[in-house]
Order: C-alpha cells, then sequence, then structure tokens
C-alpha cells in the first residue's frame, strides 16, 4: 500500500470536524413487554479465526487489505489488519474497557488514527447487553440497552432471529451504525459500519476458506 495513501488517511483524520447529528428516534416500532434481561452479539464469540477482506473509506481515502479478528478469551479479542500485498499495517489486542497496541505502521501511528479504531472495534466486539426496554416493529425485535450516557439499539430478524443491525447512539446522537449479513448466529457474512457523524464508511467481506488457500 503506498505510503502516501498512508499519509493522506491519517491526515484526513487529523483534520476531521465534528458535524452536528440528529438526535436518533425509532420509527415504526412499538413497545412491548419482555422477560429478557440480556441480549448477545455472538457474531465474534467463536475460537476460529474470523477473516474478512476490508474497505475503509474515510473521507477522499480509499484503504483495502485483509481483517484478521481472533477471540482469546472472553473479553478480549487480537485484531490485525494487512495491506492487499501482506504487508502489517496494525495489530491491537482490545477488550470493553482495555486497549493494548502491537503494532502499528508508523505512518498509521496517528492518536486520533488509533482512539478511531479503538472505538469502533470496541463497540463491534461488545457482546452483553442489559436490556433496558423492548420494542417491535414489523420486521424485527429491538432491544435498547443504556448504559451512562450510551444507547444501543439491537435489531433481530423476526424471521430467523439473527441480528442484523445495531445502532449506537451517544447522547442521545447516533454515533455509529453497525449492519449485518449472515446465516449463522456466530458468524457474519458481512458488515458494514457506517459512521454518522464523519464520512467514515468500514465493510468487511467474509472470506471463505476456498479463498485463503
Amino acid at each position: 500500500m503506498p505510503r502516501l495513501l498512508l499519509r493522506n488517511l491519517a491526515c484526513s483524520l487529523i483534520l476531521l470536524v465534528t458535524l452536528s447529528c440528529k438526535t436518533y428516534q425509532l420509527t415504526e416500532a412499538k413497545p412491548v413487554q419482555s422477560s429478557e434481561k440480556t441480549v448477545e452479539n455472538l457474531y465474534f464469540s467463536s475460537g476460529e479465526d474470523y477473516v474478512y477482506k476490508c474497505q475503509m473509506d474515510i473521507y477522499k481515502n480509499h484503504v483495502s487489505g485483509i481483517l484478521i479478528i481472533k477471540k482469546l478469551n472472553e473479553t478480549t479479542h487480537r485484531v490485525a489488519m494487512t495491506s492487499d500485498f501482506g504487508n502489517k499495517l496494525i495489530d491491537f489486542e482490545i477488550s470493553e474497557n482495555d486497549f493494548k497496541l502491537n503494532y502499528v505502521l508508523p505512518d498509521l501511528d496517528k492518536k486520533i488514527v488509533i482512539n478511531f479504531l479503538k472505538n469502533d472495534f470496541q463497540q463491534l466486539l461488545k457482546r452483553k447487553y442489559p436490556v433496558s426496554e423492548y420494542f417491535e416493529n414489523g420486521h424485527a425485535k429491538i432491544y435498547l440497552s443504556k448504559a451512562d450516557n450510551k444507547a444501543y439499539y439491537l435489531f433481530f430478524n423476526k424471521e430467523n432471529g439473527m441480528l442484523k443491525e445495531i445502532v449506537y447512539t451517544k447522547n442521545n446522537k447516533e454515533k455509529i451504525d453497525f449492519t449485518f449479513e449472515a446465516k449463522k448466529h456466530i458468524f457474519a457474512d458481512s458488515l458494514n459500519l457506517q459512521h454518522k457523524d464523519f464520512k467514515i464508511n468500514i465493510k468487511l467481506f467474509q472470506i471463505t476458506e476456498t479463498e485463503q488457500n
């Protein structure tokens, strides 16, 4: 991956200016009663490696490579990204409360870059959500989980029970929208991570066993 592109990516993040976000509100959903106290995102709960093609668009910069997510224990995952040519870009261990940077390419070694990745993957890899409220619409069961000034809306498909979307909000403002395509509860075939206050989009696509060989 050209070093100039990586420098541009880092500079774009440094120059980001926060945009105003609208207050997030559920639409066409009604509150219902539920006995469930906790719901889970199981997509990264297996001990097997999760290997994806990764595409990141940060303002006018496009970066692609291979992303590997590995569960180390019940609370911690290791995340590593390489370029399309196999060069390591970043390697870190992350849990809901901890972050350990093992390696980062010098061109990406900027505090704002690291903080973005830390926050994005802490939200993505969060597993357990205590249920505060429960809603339904025509297609999904929706669980609201609140913690301090943060809130998570988890949408589960009524037909197959699969988690299809997580909306992360802070101070009632929509921050990140995660959407999933999956055939199994423990593995998302594809993922789209879309920031709502920055022009940042991360897409992950499953690499099959055949593609890895």
